[in-house]
């Protein structure tokens, strides 16, 4: 089996699950922050995310409405699966996200993604402290 890389991030957002769940599957409001989307919250969705630089096709693996979210992320060379994780902290909530799956010779997609989840992660921090 090959060796595969991962990108973490782990956030502490002082909202509750259920205002960031919201952020995670609406489709209006995944566009403010990562990408346009045909997003759906049901297991076995496929759907797409679109930007200037072309799209991701993705499938809805996993869902576990306010604790978790996971599906694959991918083109014809990169498989990896984005699994979201939150967890009530306090008044807040810590929210983790890992993309798995980064073969050691795709250094592009490995470091586009260190490089664009945390921008992606301050959009979604933006989209949280304007949503009612």
């Amino acid at each position: 089996m090959t060796e595969t890389l991962s990108v973490v991030m782990e956030r502490h957002i002082p909202h509750p699950p259920e205002k960031i769940w919201r952020a995670l599957t609406q489709p209006h409001l995944i566009a403010e922050w990562l990408m346009e989307t045909d997003f759906a919250a049901s297991v076995g969705h496929r759907f797409d995310f679109r930007a200037e630089w072309g799209s991701v096709n993705c499938e809805v693996l996993e869902v576990e409405p306010h604790r978790s979210l996971s599906y694959t992320w991918g083109d014809s060379r990169l498989k990896s699966i984005v699994t979201w994780t939150l967890t009530p902290v306090g008044a807040g909530t810590t929210l983790r996200m890992e993309q798995t799956g980064f073969k050691p010779d795709q250094p592009r997609y490995f470091q586009g993604a260190q490089a664009g989840w945390p921008r992606f992660l301050d959009n979604l921090d933006r989209v949280l402290d304007n949503l009612d």
